[in-house]
């Protein structure tokens, strides 16, 4: 899975040349050859400036490598403005002018040399853009539109040499009043190739909620019926309820914060296998990791019985971890324990950790449940690289994203059968698609599930794999397949919040608003921080007319996501159907300005159900003409 001899690395890739350098070389070869020289060193000192360093130089080709695309556009920016003054020195003959091209891509180091398809589509910018200009591939535009402010002009898809997809590619300029984009207006929308994985971008990590219903629906297909979403009431109140709070780091080492991190993840996620068991969500409890909070106000907030606290120490191959659980309700301690072991022995331990748990909550267990608590490695470095890719995903930047991969790599190397690191490897390429880190998102998204597959084949008990293999589902629109691998999640980890938020927004559009409802609740009651759940929830209660539980919800969802327009849309709306007239002027003005090109006659696609958008749809045109006065 690795390229033997070579470093792989993400890189923001700028490509110079000089245009009709012939013309030039063959009027005065000796005058254009001092201009390039001086040229050269002139975007040299801002290439060093601006973080990045000169790669290659061949004629008058000049590479430079970055290490943020932001630095890369600037450079370019300050390079072809210095150029004016210099041209300026200069007869109108001998004035030399460059093309410039840019991309963000994978890269093939050796030595001081790079490689690549990153570097190909830098060079195929550079011949596209004009004679001082700059040319950006779309990953670049995605990257920027937000942090810089520029003039674009949108030049579509274009087929370059060698490469086998289109590429979006944006002209780009520094002189942000010129007509075209800018990149903090957003006044051009990006092209909709991407449609079939459109869906992706509500899945609960973008913070732009505009796209939340605004998708490509599959017209022919009824609503989905299903059974209630979670498990019931009365069996969900019996359960013995408990929160794994972060262990702490007793190394003195920040380095191993990973591994204290890694085995809070794995002690909760063999937990929340057992029926009987109400397991926090990891993402809920990792809040309280650097509060000195009392365990029983923790036990208040997080709605729970028990809580389990704990410390690791890891040095000279030796593990000690202490544990203790209380028992929030009557304060007592339920149980502790120290624990002195060999490194080697991680997975043992672990194991007997939750078995003591479980034991100590009189929790009945299936000889199913217990298999399923075993480890997934006998190969301790390779469960070493598999927490360190986790620490570095749960970073969401692109850099952490290219380090992830290669730890969960390393993890496979030296464990080929290891299904949890094939599944760590689906999670960072869908993470790709997510945020934009590729040119190529169905290419990626098809690595996504092929990762997920594979990790299926090692190993189908594992929920994670069949988590991931349902968002690749859902985000092609194959809703079917999606809800038959998130039941199967919810099966082999009957607390999986995340399977239950998935399950909640594909029941909402399909038009099963009731049990899209119950699995949102449930999600959030094991503690679910996906931005979108309450928007989720808040919307279907809207569809079912509960217009003051929708406000109720929305708003307390916007408390956390003021930023999140999507909902201010539906509190808009929301707001309209009871009357609060100023209220919903409020947000849809708050909606408008998050989304200037806001379309409400456009909005809602992804609803199978008719209706069910026609609902939306009549709420905003209500608050709309507010602040529209049509």
């Amino acid at each position: 899975m690795t390229t033997q001899g070579f470093d792989r690395k993400l890189s923001a890739i700028l490509s110079a040349d000089v245009a009709g350098y012939s013309r030039l070389m063959s009027a005065d070869e000796e005058a254009t050859v001092r201009t390039l020289t001086a040229y050269r060193a002139l975007i040299e000192e801002l290439a060093i400036r601006h973080k990045g360093r000169i790669v290659d130089s061949p004629g008058d080709n000049i590479l430079v490598e970055f290490v943020s695309v932001v630095h890369a556009v600037e450079c370019g920016f300050a390079f072809q403005a210095a150029l004016i003054t210099e041209n300026a020195k200069l007869p109108d003959d001998r004035r030399m002018q460059f093309r410039i091209g840019i991309n963000l891509g994978d890269v093939l180091q050796e030595g001081p040399r790079i490689y690549g398809d990153g570097v190909n589509i830098a060079a195929r910018m550079e011949s596209l853009a004009a004679a001082g200009g700059i040319c950006i591939s779309g990953v670049v535009y995605d990257q920027i539109e937000n942090k810089l402010a520029f003039g674009c002009e949108y030049l579509g898809e274009q087929k370059v040499k060698n490469i086998i997809t289109p590429i979006r590619v944006y002209k780009i300029w520094e002189d942000p009043s010129k007509p075209g984009c800018r990149g903090k207006a957003r006044l051009v929308r990006p092209p909709k190739r991407i449609a079939p994985v459109a869906v992706v971008l509500i899945l609960g990590f973008m913070a732009g909620g505009i796209w939340l219903f605004d998708l490509p629906r599959k017209s022919a297909n009824p609503p989905l019926e299903s059974g209630d979403a979670r498990p019931s009431a009365t069996h969900a109140a019996a359960r013995a309820s408990i929160a794994v709070l972060p262990f702490k780091n007793l190394s003195g080492d920040k380095e191993q914060e990973y591994f204290s991190d890694g085995l809070t993840d794995d002690i909760i996620t063999d937990l929340s296998k057992f029926h009987e068991l109400l397991v926090i969500a990891s993402e809920a409890v990792f809040k309280y990791k650097l509060q000195a909070d009392r365990i029983e106000r923790i036990g208040k907030e997080m709605d729970v019985r028990y809580v389990l606290e704990g410390s690791v120490q890891k040095a000279d191959e030796k593990v000690r971890i202490n544990v203790r659980l209380v028992d929030t309700v009557s304060h007592n301690l339920v149980w502790t324990e120290r624990y002195v072991r060999d490194l080697q022995n991680i997975f043992e331990l672990q194991n007997e950790i939750v078995q003591m748990i479980v034991s100590n909550l009189a929790v009945n267990l299936s000889s199913a449940e217990r298999s399923r608590v075993r480890p997934k490695t006998d190969n301790l470095a390779a469960y070493d690289y598999l927490l360190k890719g986790y620490s570095f995903h749960h970073e969401r930047t692109l850099a952490a994203n290219i380090k992830a991969t290669e730890m969960f790599e390393q993890a496979i190397s030296l464990d080929p059968g290891y299904a949890a690191a094939y599944i760590g490897l689906g999670k960072v390429e869908y993470e790709k698609v997510i945020f934009g880190w590729t040119e190529f998102p169905e290419k990626t998204l098809d690595r996504a599930r092929e990762f997920a597959q594979k990790a299926l084949s090692l190993d189908d008990a594992d929920a994670a794999g069949h988590h991931l293999l349902a968002r690749t589902f859902a985000a092609q629109a194959e809703y079917e397949k999606a809800l038959s691998e998130l039941q199967r999640a919810i099966e082999l980890n009957p607390n999986d919040a995340d399977s239950y938020e998935a399950r909640g927004w594909i029941m909402l559009w399909s038009g099963n608003t009731g049990a899209a409802i119950d699995s949102l609740r449930f999600a959030l009651r094991l503690g679910s921080k996906q931005k979108t759940a309450l928007l989720h929830l808040g919307t279907a209660y809207f569809l079912k007319g509960k217009y003051d539980d929708a406000i109720q919800t929305l708003e307390h969802g916007l408390h956390q996501w003021p930023d999140l327009s999507g909902y201010h849309i539906i509190l808009s709306a929301a707001y309209a159907q009871t009357g609060r007239m100023d209220a919903a002027a409020r947000a849809a003005q708050s909606a408008q300005r998050l989304e200037p090109f806001f379309d409400l006659e456009d909005y809602g696609r992804a609803f199978r159900n008719p209706m069910d958008r026609q609902k939306i749809i009549n709420g905003l045109r209500k608050a709309f003409v507010l602040v529209s006065g049509k």
